[in-house]
């Protein structure tokens, strides 16, 4: 693991981002023994570190000199499109443009008979997008966000170009399914929302870290992780009950 994806790891494990608890259900009703919520990036250092790690990839995957704008989707990329933009220029030197959607368009001031979807118009001028965000389960903000981009297409002054989707924590789980009334059909796999989209818009999504390796890591260094309210490392029984849920509802490699 690279020096940012160490620490992005620890930061989940430090901040609780990431925790084990019994008897867990996800949104979708699945049972889950984890979770991963990086709402709790709440201060001005987790922030700094996040976008550390995201400016630190970006560099890595020599994307700084092929994009013009770093866009979030509201509301939670919203403030990670700002936090690796700031540590594009305190650390690479690097002035990037941001951006982030709005949900309603501006239709007021200096969008009066435009109709704005984005917030700080660095999108409005065009060029080579990068999205990034801190997860991405149905994809559903990410398409969404891409639609908006593509509205912008006959209005810009260069033309578009999505150079990716970038996440934090890829959660690689597929999706719930469901019976005719609505109901969890429990230990059933459903269909792989990232490949979905990659398919859909022919934009390649990339992340961060991947859960498997999160988790790993956390387990081979014995870092402290929240487990039920008490921080401890992770031992093999939580492992175990990690790696059978992947087995089950995990993203095929």
């Amino acid at each position: 693991m690279r020096e940012y994806q160490q620490k992005l790891a620890r930061l989940l494990a430090e901040s609780q981002s990431l925790f084990f608890q019994d008897d867990l259900r996800l949104k979708d009703g699945r049972p889950s023994p984890y979770f991963v919520n990086l709402g709790v990036f709440r201060t001005g250092r987790l922030a700094q570190e996040l976008g550390h790690c995201f400016a630190s990839w970006i560099v890595d995957e020599g994307l700084q000199d092929k994009l013009d704008v770093i866009v979030g989707p509201s509301y939670k990329g919203s403030a990670i499109a700002q936090a690796a933009a700031i540590a594009l220029w305190q650390e690479h030197g690097i002035d990037m443009a941001f951006d982030y959607d709005r949900k309603e368009a501006k239709t007021y001031g200096e969008a009066t008979g435009h109709g704005y979807l984005f917030v700080t118009g660095a999108a409005n001028k065009g060029g080579r997008f990068l999205i990034i965000d801190d997860v991405g389960t149905s994809m559903a903000t990410k398409f969404d966000l891409v639609k908006k981009i593509g509205w912008l297409a006959p209005r810009v002054e260069k033309p578009l170009e999505m150079m990716g989707v970038v996440l934090a924590v890829d959660r690689e789980q597929v999706q719930a399914v469901y019976d005719d009334e609505g109901r969890l059909r429990e230990g059933k796999r459903g269909p792989d929302a990232v490949a979905a989209f990659e398919e859909e818009t022919g934009i390649k999504v990339s992340s961060l870290l991947g859960i498997r390796e999160t988790v790993e890591y956390l387990h081979a260094e014995g870092l402290e992780v929240m487990v039920n309210g008490t921080l401890q490392p992770l031992d093999d029984e939580i492992m175990e009950r990690f790696n059978e849920y992947l087995d089950i509802y995990g993203r095929k490699a």
